[in-house]
């Protein structure tokens, strides 16, 4: 499939919603949304930002537009290939924002207009567009594989380079330079050291120094797709209360992994693997982190909880983070037809063996360095 073709696939799902809505015409101006109708463009600049700097106009009429101003139009238009990719740019002086409401006004004329971020005037539709991405293209999944195999080597290499006396936020700044220097965005980064991660599930990187146990967390985006994944490394042996907890929790991410199969219900998987926690003696864990959930082109696009009536969708990517205090297993994967496939594989890194339900699957164990 050529990137043309991608586009196009993802076109007729557009249009096949606005018909079935009685719209006219849909507005896209997230990052992630831009991302994925492009087939992987780039319309930021502030990456703090949902919202990117250009926006496109699909209408139910076959027609599509990229709107921007004088300073972003030029880059969208060649770098991200817009033009030749049969949109119609429509840009503005940057000095005049209001011409933006103008031209989008003139093009959906008598149009009913929906938009991903509530744009003036529009329907805002966020939740059904995120609908329309969960299953990914044969494209896409090359995309997204290239995207697990350079996040998770960056983050194998940055953990096996950590020494005692190491700061927080000095491995933080290595991983980033190794993600950020392969075009990858790192949108999430947690470092904690010792009792900071009993302590706390989502510890932001401080000045604290290693001394004997790490956890490294990152969500790492190119194209729009989002890779997550945690690690762990402890120097010298690991105390048996610890060796419990990882063990117990490596189980219940493969209850969650092996569930995770096109047409099953969100809340049913969710069940299996509270039955993970509760099998393995620790059944109230789940109680103090959410679980994960589908993912693909948001961090999360909604948290699983045990009434999602939502099913699982042929070629979705999910990444369920099960943690019990002190330790946690986290990956991302892909609901194949046939198979789950696990994205985030590290090299050489240490595994564990997980029987679930007859099968085995590969949990990353804690580095001993």
């Amino acid at each position: 499939m050529s990137k043309q073709e991608e586009i196009r696939e993802k076109e007729v799902r557009i249009r096949k919603f606005l018909q079935e809505n009685e719209l006219g015409a849909l507005l896209l101006s997230k990052q992630n949304n831009f991302a994925w109708l492009t087939a992987g463009g780039d319309n930021h600049v502030v990456i703090a930002s949902e919202t990117g700097v250009g926006s496109i106009l699909i209408t139910r009429d076959k027609k599509k537009y990229l709107i921007a101003d004088n300073i972003e139009s030029l880059r969208l238009k060649e770098e991200e290939e817009l033009a030749s990719q049969g949109f119609e740019v429509r840009d503005y002086p940057w000095y005049e924002e209001e011409r933006k409401t103008d031209i989008i006004r003139e093009l959906t004329s008598g149009m009913k207009v929906a938009s991903d971020d509530g744009f003036p005037g529009t329907k805002i539709v966020g939740d059904k567009i995120a609908e329309l991405r969960y299953s990914l293209t044969e494209e896409e999944m090359k995309r997204y594989r290239w995207v697990g195999i350079k996040t998770s080597e960056a983050l194998g290499q940055v953990c096996g380079r950590i020494r005692g006396g190491d700061k927080e936020e000095e491995i933080a700044g290595r991983l980033s330079e190794e993600l950020l220097g392969q075009g990858i965005v790192p949108i999430v980064l947690l470092v904690a050291a010792d009792e900071r991660i009993e302590k706390f599930r989502h510890p932001i990187p401080t000045d604290k120094r290693v001394n004997k146990y790490a956890m490294v967390v990152v969500c790492g985006r190119k194209w729009g797709l989002i890779v997550s994944l945690t690690r762990f490394i402890h120097f010298g042996k690991i105390a048996g209360a610890l060796r419990e907890k990882h063990q117990a929790v490596v189980k219940v991410d493969a209850a969650f992994i092996a569930n995770t199969r096109p047409g099953r219900a969100v809340g049913d998987i969710f069940a299996k693997g509270v039955q993970a926690y509760l099998d393995n003696g620790f059944s109230e864990e789940w109680r103090l982190h959410h679980q994960g959930g589908p993912t693909g082109y948001a961090g999360r696009d909604y948290k699983a909880i045990p009434e999602e009536k939502r099913t699982v969708q042929l070629q979705q990517a999910f990444a369920w983070n099960p943690s019990i205090t002190g330790t946690k297993s986290e990956d991302t994967i892909i609901a194949l037809q046939d198979k789950t496939e696990i994205i985030s594989n590290t090299p050489n890194w240490p595994m564990l063996t997980v029987e679930y339900d007859g099968l085995q699957w590969e949990r990353p164990d804690i580095l001993v360095i």
